[in-house]
């Protein structure tokens, strides 16, 4: 028979309790392998894992159909309620991947305080499928999946890894919204806008690939990325929305297609990392304090072809040295236009069909000047008129340093234009013959005719000086001979 001591008994108690305190701890742990659930009938994954399995798991796999129903458990899985409560729950890897998302089962969401709901749909992400999902980190999407909705990853904070199919066509508003740990994202080429506030907020974002078919960068699209260096837009690309890529600091390149034709309110205010910029020759619009605080920005090249620039669209581009404004072929037009007033403390050089301006020819077609024409034209060393009588030249050289320049008007007219505002603040002013003065230069084909001095005269060769030349198309130019 055989006898049992206390000391026996001790031991074996000890032994028992260390084994149950270690199935405790075994079961307690989080399970890092990765685990696979096939499921043979949409809306059953709760069924197939248990409670302590539900917080214990870190990578699953799911394989078949599923629902409403299941894409509730899996927040659950990844540490987020339906509402978006908090809850226990430590899934930071879900591969998707060989799962088709179907019509039916429970809403996954429902926002706290609201009566919405939000249901599955047919190979879709629906909106806030994995709204605050934190814990996620990696995650594999059905490769049936053609839309991904607004908010679908937004705040998921932790996500660093995302694939997209390539059928997917459609990405909604808000989407990643607050993924700050994402730093590189491939967009299928099925995809022809990216949304308002679709990357809102990205601050690991370093490198983005857009498709050749994108057409739109809504409002607020990559506002505050501010790890975002450099980005290249699509041809296709015709308008960037407000505030686009605001404060994106890190960005430093940026190349903008020629199909660009507005540039939206604060699109690029606080690009501080910015040091050049050429716009588009189709750019006809730039909104309100579009390159606001831009303070790296030294340089800037503004086409022919704008038409507004709103207000406060440089304000504050401390380092803005150099602004090239480029006058098309037209000029008769843009001298009678509305300029738009731009608001940098620097001055502006012009150009007429590549050629710098620095003496200006005013047809007499023209019978008004349009305002801040020619603000801070820095380069201006003359103007020719022909008007018998002074017109309205009201902030037409608005900050341009007119006692530098000459004027030069028809004869017998010094006095009434010394008399008239504006016209008498000129440096200099001289009487010529003004007859045959019609237009500018236009056509680098066109042969010269004739050469006059400023006072009329017919000249056989150049002369020192200023010549009047008239060439066969009519227009007029004049050359300095040295």
């Amino acid at each position: 028979m055989r006898t049992i001591t206390f000391k026996g008994l001790f031991l074996t108690a000890v032994f028992m309790l260390l084994g149950c305190l270690a199935i405790q701890a075994a079961d307690g742990g989080l399970i890092t392998k990765q685990i696979t659930i096939k499921l043979d009938e949409a809306g059953t994954l709760s069924s197939k894992i248990g409670y302590n399995k539900k917080i214990q798991i870190t990578n699953l796999k799911i394989v078949g159909e599923i629902n409403g129903s299941d894409l509730q458990f899996v927040r659950e899985m990844a540490g987020v309620n339906f509402y978006g409560g908090p809850v226990e729950g430590n899934l930071s890897v879900l591969d998707l991947s060989e799962a088709k998302i179907i019509k039916g089962g429970s809403f996954y969401y429902s926002p706290s305080g609201s009566y919405d709901k939000y249901y599955t749909t047919d190979d879709t992400i629906g909106s806030y499928t994995f709204y605050e999902c934190r814990n996620l980190k990696s995650l594999k999407l059905p490769s049936g999946v053609t839309e991904i909705g607004s908010s679908a990853f937004e705040d998921c904070r932790d996500l660093t890894s995302l694939t997209l199919p390539s059928g997917v066509t459609e990405i909604g508003s808000s989407a990643f919204k607050g993924c700050t740990d994402l730093t590189s994202l491939s967009l299928p080429s099925g995809i022809t806008e990216i949304g308002s506030l679709t990357f809102y907020g990205c601050t690991g974002l370093t490198s983005l690939s857009l498709p050749s078919g994108v057409t739109e960068i809504g409002s607020s699209a990559f506002e505050g990325c501010t790890g975002l260096t450099s980005l290249s837009l699509p041809s296709g690309v015709t308008e960037i929305g407000s505030s686009a890529f605001e404060d994106c600091r890190g960005l430093t390149s940026l190349s903008l297609p020629s199909g660009i034709t507005k540039i939206g309110s604060a699109a690029f205010s606080g690009c501080t990392g910015l040091t050049s910029l050429s716009l588009p020759s189709g750019v006809t619009e730039i909104g309100s304090a579009a390159f606001s605080g831009c303070t790296g920005l030294t340089s800037l090249s503004l086409p022919s072809s704008i038409t507004e620039i709103d207000s406060y669209a440089f304000k504050g581009c401390t380092g803005l040295k150099d602004v090239s404004f480029y006058i098309n072929g037209d000029f008769e037009t843009y001298l009678t236009k509305d300029h738009p007033c731009i608001e940098v403390g620097c001055g502006i050089k012009y150009y007429l069909n590549d050629e710098e301006i620095t003496s200006i020819v005013v047809p007499s077609s023209v019978t008004t000047l349009g305002m801040y024409a020619f603000q801070r034209c820095s380069n201006l060393l003359s103007v020719y008129v022909s008007w018998p009588t002074p017109i309205s030249a009201y902030k037409t050289f608005s900050e341009t340093n007119l006692g530098k320049c000459t004027l030069y008007v028809p004869q017998g007219t010094e006095q009434d234009y010394w008399l008239a505002n504006v016209w008498g603040d000129f440096g200099k002013i001289v009487e010529f013959d003004a007859t045959g003065i019609d237009k500018v230069t236009t056509s680098n084909d066109a042969k010269e005719l004739s050469r006059y001095s400023v006072n009329g005269q017919r000249l056989s060769a150049p002369a020192k000086g200023l010549n009047i030349v008239k060439y066969s198309d009519g227009s007029v130019k004049k050359v300095v001979v040295q």
